[in-house]
This record gives C-alpha cells, sequence and structure tokens, in this order.
C-alpha cells in the first residue's frame, strides 16, 4: 500500500520525506490546504514536486469543462509528478477523460458512492478519492464503500487506483490496507501515529534499564 501525506506545508513533507523511513510516496493537495499555506498554488505544488518523487494531487478550482482543462494543463506543466485533481462532476469527468488521453495522471476526488467510482475509472482517472472520514461523519460506513469500489475494480480489471482520503486515524488506514486499497493520503499527525504505540515505548524503557544495569557497553 502507497502512504501519501496530505499537506501543501513543504517543511513538514520535506520533514517527512528526508527522515529516512522511505516511507513517503506521493502528496495530495487540496484548495484549502493551498490557502492555508498563504503560497501561491503553483509555487507550491513546484517546492513539493521536488520533495516527492512521486504523485502530487494539484487541484483545479474551476467548475466549468473548459475552465477545468484549462487549469488542468497549466498545473499539469508545473512538473512531470503532477497528478490534476477534479472533483466528481459531469464536467470534471469530461475533464478526466480529456486530461488522461492526453498522458496526464488525474485524480478524481470527492467520491461518496461506488456509482461515482465506476464512471471515474471509465473515464481514465490514475487515482480515485472516496473520503471514508465524511462518510463516517454522518453515519455511514466509509470503509464499506472502499470495499465496494475495490470489487467493482478488481471485477472488471480498472487500472484506477484506490487513494483512500479523508483519514482520520490509523484505523482507517490499516483497514482500508487490509482491503486492499492502493494509496491511503494521511495527514502528517495519522502518518507518525503509525508507528507510535504505548507497549512499545514501556519495553524499551524495559530493555533499557536492565541494560543499564549490566554495566556493559556495546562498543
Amino acid at each position: 500500500m502507497k502512504l501519501f501525506i496530505d499537506s501543501a506545508d513543504v517543511s513538514e513533507v520535506s520533514a517527512l520525506v528526508k527522515s529516512g523511513l522511505g516511507l513517503i510516496d506521493g502528496v495530495t493537495t487540496n484548495p484549502s490546504l493551498i490557502a492555508q499555506s498563504g503560497a501561491s498554488i503553483h509555487e507550491r505544488i513546484k517546492e513539493l514536486c521536488a520533495v516527492v518523487e512521486g504523485p502530487v494531487s494539484a487541484e483545479v478550482t474551476a467548475t466549468s469543462f473548459d475552465g477545468m482543462l484549462e487549469e488542468g494543463k497549466a498545473l499539469a506543466a508545473i512538473a512531470k509528478n503532477v497528478a490534476v485533481k477534479v472533483p466528481l462532476t459531469e464536467e470534471g469527468l469530461r475533464c478526466c477523460h480529456a486530461l488522461s488521453r492526453e498522458g496526464t495522471a488525474v485524480n478524481v476526488t470527492l467520491c461518496f458512492s461506488s456509482a461515482q467510482a465506476l464512471l471515474a475509472a471509465k473515464a481514465g482517472a490514475s487515482f480515485i478519492s472516496p473520503f471514508v472520514g465524511r462518510l463516517d461523519d454522518i453515519g455511514h460506513d466509509g470503509l464499506q464503500l472502499i470495499e465496494e469500489i475495490l470489487d467493482i475494480y478488481r471485477a472488471h480489471d480498472f487500472a484506477t487506483e484506490v487513494l483512500v482520503a479523508s483519514v482520520r486515524h490509523t484505523g482507517h488506514v490499516t483497514a482500508a490496507a487490509r482491503l486492499g486499497a492502493h494509496v491511503a493520503t494521511l495527514p502528517p499527525k495519522v502518518f507518525r501515529a503509525l508507528y507510535k504505540h504505548p507497549l512499545t515505548d514501556r519495553g524499551l524503557r524495559a530493555f533499557l534499564d536492565d541494560w543499564e544495569k549490566t554495566k556493559q557497553t556495546i562498543l
């Protein structure tokens, strides 16, 4: 399973990528994250693409087909690893089809049903982004949607990767991984929580306390 970071904070993404862990496969952004960064979208996407070798999702803000297509081409021209992000609307799917036919990677976002995901795959999407957390918020089972989409994609051999978005906690990540989701995009705090467990900390402390009593050194 690929792990993307959902952030437009270059310093934070850079710290995770350069940590030596080798665990970050890409980045996702959206208009809200770009606005919070205070940077221009062209500048910020260029910076992120220089930090991460994998896909960096940059989202259009136009709502018409012509507007999305124009913005999508401008975003794709920033760097080779840009994935243009479009909303799951009729116009967005038209844009997805047009861009994907030109060889541009497209991430179709704001997916809330398996029917929508089917259309995105047929339109040529590289990624489909179902929002599990937002579905959970209204009493639906977000992970059930992931399972449904994966079943459809496997049955019809679609190449579109399921990118689990709106991840709120580590349980979302591990459950999606068990289902076979291709990607999960995580806020930095959720990513860092993946390697934390109180028993790990407690066990390490016990080992070190016992070792200290021996008065030995390894080097």
